[in-house]
């Protein structure tokens, strides 16, 4: 069976994240980041922050409702057999409280190999300076294509 390749190059709607201190210090609790400077605005503003600065995977955060209507819609029913493939991050300007991000998803490309169908992704995150944040690749796998 050959994978529709038909929505290779497709780009999404952008998505837009209102970036704040509290959520950015409960990601940090949550995966045990006790740096100060994700926790309080004086401490990120000394160590030459803008405010209270997000650990750089919280990335998966703001970036992952730009990624839910391309797997959908490209994925689709094979969603059950989907496996986590990886991921790739290439960092800009640090993601601070105030913030607004806006992501856009793209396909970048489908294959197969060895009865697997890969999906990959890429996201773009950018400021409300424009500035890009951080642009990151997203491979899915699904077995038994």
């Amino acid at each position: 069976m050959a994978l529709d390749t038909a929505l290779q190059g497709k780009a999404y709607d952008p998505v837009t994240f209102e970036v704040d201190a509290d959520r950015i210090g409960q990601y940090a609790d949550a995966v045990h980041e006790d740096n100060p400077v994700h926790h309080d605005a004086d401490a990120a503003k000394a160590a030459g922050f803008r405010d209270v600065v997000a650990p750089p995977m919280f990335a998966v955060v703001y970036s992952a409702p730009a990624m839910g209507p391309p797997i959908f819609e490209v994925i689709g029913e094979a969603l059950p057999r989907m496996v986590h493939g990886g991921q790739e991050f290439v960092w800009g300007e640090p993601v601070c409280a105030g913030d607004t991000i806006t992501t856009e998803a793209q396909v970048k490309e489908i294959y197969e190999k060895d009865g697997k169908g890969f999906y990959v992704f890429e996201t773009v995150s950018k400021n409300q300076e424009g500035d890009e944040v951080v642009r990151a690749t997203w491979t899915n796998i699904v077995r038994g294509v």
